[in-house]
C-alpha cells in the first residue's frame, strides 16, 4: 500500500531515504496494529486457573504497543509520508497467518502468543538492520521498541516455562 509522499523529509536526510525508511516503517506499523488486536483478543478469550494473571498482564502490553504504533505513525509522517493506519493496510503487507485462538485456556494461548512475539521481534530486528545506514534515528526508536517487546515475550514465556528452563 502507497503512502503519498510530501515535498519534505526531516533535515539532513534524503526523500530518497525517508521514502526506504516510511516503507520499513510502514510495515512495522502494520504489523504492531495486528499485535495490538491480537493481544486484546487473548486478553478477552483466555480463561483456566491463571485466568485472571494473564488477563491483567495482557492490557499493560496492549497500552505500550498501541504508543509504539503511534509512535512509528508519527515517525512516518515526520519523514514526510502519510502513516496507513487501516485495515487494509495490514492486510496489505501481511504474511503471517491470524491468530489462531479463540476460547482457549491460559497455556495454548501463551504458546500461541509467544509465535506471535517471535515473529515481531524477528520482523523488528531486520527492520533494525535494514535502516542502518538509512536513518538512526529510526533505527534508535525500533531498537526500543525491540526491548520492550522481548522484554514481554520474557512475560509470556516465563508462564510457559518448566523448572528446568524448558518452554
Amino acid at each position: 500500500m502507497a503512502t503519498s509522499k510530501a515535498s519534505y523529509t526531516a533535515p539532513g536526510l534524503s526523500k530518497e531515504a525517508a521514502g526506504k525508511v516510511t516503507a520499513i516503517l510502514q510495515k512495522r506499523l502494520n504489523s504492531y496494529n495486528d499485535l495490538h488486536l491480537t493481544l486484546k483478543h487473548v486478553h478477552w478469550n483466555v480463561v483456566g486457573p491463571s485466568f485472571i494473571g494473564v488477563h491483567e498482564m495482557i492490557d499493560p502490553q496492549v497500552d505500550v504497543v498501541r504508543l509504539d504504533a503511534d509512535e512509528v505513525a508519527e515517525r512516518i509522517a515526520t519523514l514526510g509520508s502519510a502513516p496507513m493506519g487501516t485495515v487494509g493496510a495490514i492486510n496489505s503487507t501481511r504474511d503471517w497467518d491470524d491468530y489462531p485462538l479463540g476460547r482457549a485456556t491460559v497455556p495454548e494461548h501463551l504458546a500461541a502468543l509467544d509465535k506471535v512475539y517471535d515473529r515481531v521481534v524477528a520482523e523488528n530486528r531486520q527492520a533494525i538492520a535494514d535502516v542502518e545506514d538509512l536513518d538512526l534515528v529510526t533505527q534508535d526508536m525500533l531498537i526500543g521498541h525491540t526491548a520492550g517487546l522481548e522484554k514481554f515475550q520474557w512475560f509470556v514465556r516465563a508462564h510457559l516455562e518448566s523448572a528446568s528452563g524448558k518452554i
